[in-house]
């Protein structure tokens, strides 16, 4: 059974303030989730506005259309994750949104196997229609290829030892996963478990690569003026979005003389990414992590 969550929408007024949808345009918002900053984003932009939301996960984007179906305004919802925009016709935006954090109905419903604090099974994935699950992807992967996992995506210390022992036990479900994780880090399991299931989920949807696309396609889709907002939530994510932002506000200089002989079609408006308040934080633990990005396009 799916429980009750409530979700509290991250650096809400940061991303109001930086994005500044306005009356009448079109935003897109790549990561729905429950539809928290889409309620605002439609509050923003009116009657004559339009909001294209999109989701990987069904049953958030359900939730989500129930949440907005009476906010004034034209909404266009698409079940799908944000890596297939290039497959998509869709119109040039004035605002591309994403949040790259869980929603709290995936670490609170025990079926969907995202959470080591209930017993379920090692799903991981935000659409359960497709792809393998985390169960499935450690009981074909070899050694070495765990160990590759947790390193790269979870920077986890000890991957060597776990994915050997997780080679040899298979676990099937969060739990059988976290006893895992007790027998060979002992009393740092519980520093090392969210390591853990970050890595598995990372890989069993793809998220960097996702992230990469989305990151070649978004800027694309703005409008001159446009802006562009991330939300992430660890260092690998920030990374990437830092050094792409980076590199589409970067003019392109002369060597020798110094000389600015192409303009950057994109400023950034945030330097360092904007963090959560400590009053957000002690309002909802799970924004300590956010960092939130903006870019622009100027022509």
């Amino acid at each position: 059974m799916r429980q009750k969550s409530s979700h509290l929408p991250v650096l809400l007024a940061e991303v109001l303030q930086g994005l500044s949808p306005q009356k009448g345009e079109t935003v897109l918002d790549v990561t729905l989730g429950l539809g928290g900053h889409s309620a605002s984003f439609l509050h923003a932009i009116g009657e004559q506005g339009h909001l294209i939301g999109m989701d990987a996960d069904a049953e958030n984007l359900e939730q989500a259309k129930t949440l907005l179906r009476d906010a004034a305004g034209e909404k266009t919802f698409y079940h799908c994750n944000f890596c297939e925009i290039p497959h998509m016709n869709l119109p040039l935006c004035d605002v591309v949104f994403a949040d790259l954090g869980l929603s709290s109905p995936h670490l609170d419903t025990p079926s969907r196997g995202f959470s080591f604090r209930f017993q379920g099974p090692l799903d991981l994935r935000f659409d359960r229609t497709t792809g393998e699950t985390a169960a499935e992807l450690v009981e074909h992967s070899s050694e070495e290829q765990l160990r590759r996992l947790l390193r790269n995506y979870g920077e986890v210390q000890s991957a060597g030892a776990l994915s050997a022992y997780m080679v040899l036990q298979k676990p099937k479900t969060t739990t059988a996963l976290k006893e895992c994780v007790e027998h060979v880090c002992g009393f740092r399991a519980k520093n090392v478990l969210p390591q853990v299931f970050q890595a598995l989920r990372m890989a069993v949807n793809d998220e960097l690569g996702s992230l990469r696309t989305l990151l070649q396609e978004g800027p694309a889709l703005l409008q001159p003026g446009g802006r562009m907002g991330i939300i992430s939530f660890h260092s690998l994510e920030d990374r990437m979005v830092k050094l792409a932002f980076r590199a589409l506000s970067t003019p392109t200089i002369n060597a020798t003389t110094g000389a600015v002989t192409k303009k950057a079609p994109f400023v950034l408006l945030t330097k360092k990414g904007l963090v959560p308040t400590s009053q957000e934080i002690h309002a909802n633990p799970r924004a300590r992590s956010a960092r939130l990005r903006l870019l622009q396009k100027t022509f």
